[in-house]
Order: C-alpha cells, then sequence, then structure tokens
C-alpha cells in the first residue's frame, strides 16, 4: 500500500473512531487496515494512534499528522477533480443543511433557482434545529445563525436576526400593550423552550438588562408557538425571520423594538472555501447573492 492510500486509511480510522468501522467504509479487512496504520506509524517513527477495546484515539502527534493528511489528500483530490473538469462545471449531490424554519423559508426558494441553473446537479436539504459537523454529516454547505466559533470553515455572512417579542392584536386587545418589559410579568407568556421553568428574556444593546417570565404555555416547537401566539394566547418571543411573515401581513405586533438586543449573525458555511468543488462554489454564490438581498435576513437590504 502506498503512502497515499495509507493517509486514506488512517483519516478514516481517525474519523470513524475504529479500525472495524474504517474497514466497512473502506471495504477492506480489519486486519489489513490495522497493517496499514501500522506501516504509516512506522513510516513516520511516531505513534499516531492509541488503541483501546473499544476505540481508537489520536495521540497529539495523530491530531497534527490527521489535519495535514485531510489537507494533502484535499488538494490531491482538487487536482483530480480539475482535470476532470469537476472544479469548472456543477456536477453531483449538494447537501445543504439550515434551522428547521429558516431552510423551509429562506435556503428552500435558493436551492430550487440553484436547481434550476444547474440541472446536473443533484439536492439534499438537510434541516434540523441542531448543529451538525459538516465533515461527519456529509454536508457541503450550512446556513448557521449566531456567534461561529473558531474553525477552518470557511463563513460569508450574509445578514443578521433578531429575537423580537410580540403578540397578536387580538390578545392586545383584551389584555393590553404592555409598554416596557418589566410589564410582561402582567401577561400570558407563551415559553419556547421543552422546560416549564421560569425564562429569563434580555433587552437592550448590551442585553443586560435581564426579565423573568413564567410561561403559563410551552411549546417544544417554533411553529407551535407561533400558531398559538397568533391564535392570541399570549406574548412571544422568536427570532425576526420566524416572525417576519406575520408581522407583514399584520397577524403578529412587535412589542419593544427599541428595546430589543444586538442583530445575530446569520452565516453561509462550507469547509473548503475557494477550493471547494464547482457545485459548491455556484451555490454559495448565489445564496450569498440572495439572502443578502432579502431584508428579512439583511435588514439593511430593505
Amino acid at each position: 500500500m502506498d503512502r497515499w492510500q495509507g493517509m486514506q486509511v488512517f483519516v478514516r480510522v481517525a474519523e470513524s473512531g475504529g479500525f472495524a468501522g474504517a474497514a466497512r467504509a473502506l471495504n477492506m479487512s480489519p486486519p489489513a487496515v490495522t497493517r496499514a496504520v501500522a506501516a504509516l506509524e512506522a513510516r513516520i517513527g511516531a505513534r499516531l494512534l492509541i488503541r483501546t477495546t473499544r476505540r481508537v484515539a489520536l495521540t497529539e502527534a495523530g491530531a497534527r499528522y490527521l489535519e495535514d493528511c485531510r489537507r494533502i489528500l484535499a488538494e490531491i483530490e482538487e487536482a483530480e477533480a480539475t482535470a476532470a473538469g469537476a472544479m469548472a462545471t456543477p456536477t453531483g449531490t449538494l447537501t445543504v443543511t439550515a434551522p428547521v424554519q429558516f431552510g423551509r423559508l429562506y435556503v428552500l426558494p435558493v436551492i430550487g433557482e440553484y436547481l434550476d441553473r444547474h440541472p446536473a446537479v443533484a439536492a439534499r436539504a438537510l434541516f434540523l434545529d441542531r448543529v451538525i459537523d459538516l465533515v461527519e454529516e456529509g454536508a457541503d454547505v450550512a446556513l448557521r445563525i449566531g456567534d461561529l466559533p473558531d474553525s477552518g470553515l470557511s463563513a460569508i455572512r450574509v445578514g443578521g436576526v433578531r429575537s423580537v417579542v410580540c403578540a397578536a392584536p387580538v390578545y392586545l386587545e383584551r389584555h393590553g400593550t404592555p409598554r416596557e418589559p418589566g410589564d410582561l410579568s402582567h401577561h400570558t407568556i407563551i415559553g419556547r423552550s421543552d422546560r416549564a421553568t421560569v425564562a429569563e428574556w434580555r433587552f437592550g444593546p448590551d442585553r443586560r438588562r435581564a426579565v423573568a417570565v413564567r410561561p403559563r404555555l410551552v411549546c417544544n416547537t417554533i411553529d407551535g408557538a407561533l400558531a398559538a401566539a397568533l391564535d392570541g394566547r399570549g406574548i412571544v418571543r422568536l427570532l425576526s425571520y420566524q416572525v417576519a411573515p406575520a408581522l407583514a401581513e399584520g397577524r403578529l405586533v412587535r412589542l419593544f423594538e427599541a428595546q430589543e438586543g444586538p442583530p445575530m449573525p446569520v452565516h453561509v458555511v462550507s469547509p473548503e472555501g475557494r477550493r471547494a468543488p464547482a457545485k459548491v462554489r455556484a451555490f454559495v454564490e448565489l445564496a450569498v447573492e440572495r439572502l443578502r438581498a432579502d431584508p428579512r435576513v439583511n435588514p439593511q437590504a430593505g
């Protein structure tokens, strides 16, 4: 087995957390995988993995070598893809992940336009209200809301969204309109959580003012909390993009707008940046253009 293949095996073992998983993924026998890693360690002269009965873990040298292997293998794949034309023409399957409602409202239309433009590409929409590891889940592009941790991912900011307190006009007619956040203690609150506990809503440009609220109704989904608010069941706090259609239609009224906290950034994230294949670069360019032009995602566009 040559050095390039040995690197592939090592990377797969590290990502799978074991020799058996790597063997299945590579269609090799576990002994062959073990021999390949041992040969690589012998060639390098350093131990890369710590073996236990259940899984393997990277040594310090192994962690550094894993990063180098990923970079080298990516460069080899890029060279091969360039020769085959994949870097020039979008082909293959593109996987895009985003929060559920954001994906449905704002990302799905972009995917539809992208597919119209590039008939040689198929798309997979992975809409989840949790952050996933792009490499482990096999995703090409992610839409992320909130501050990003330091990582090797390429990120382009396309806008920002705020936490918005709102209620239906029928609720405000029945119970009055709160004038400032402290008035919330006298109103019915709809909680957006899976735990029926006291919630703390923060206000102001520095988010230092904390107001404790006791939800009377708690919904574990955004759609549930939004539906309850539209039905006049109470005051809810959701992200601005989640309530934008209802606010535009007058079905909800925005409260305390002057006391809202700073916006949370929205980024288009991909793991390969400029070295990404054409299918990824084409989607990122389109998504950035469309989302930056949407005032519901990027208020400055309005």
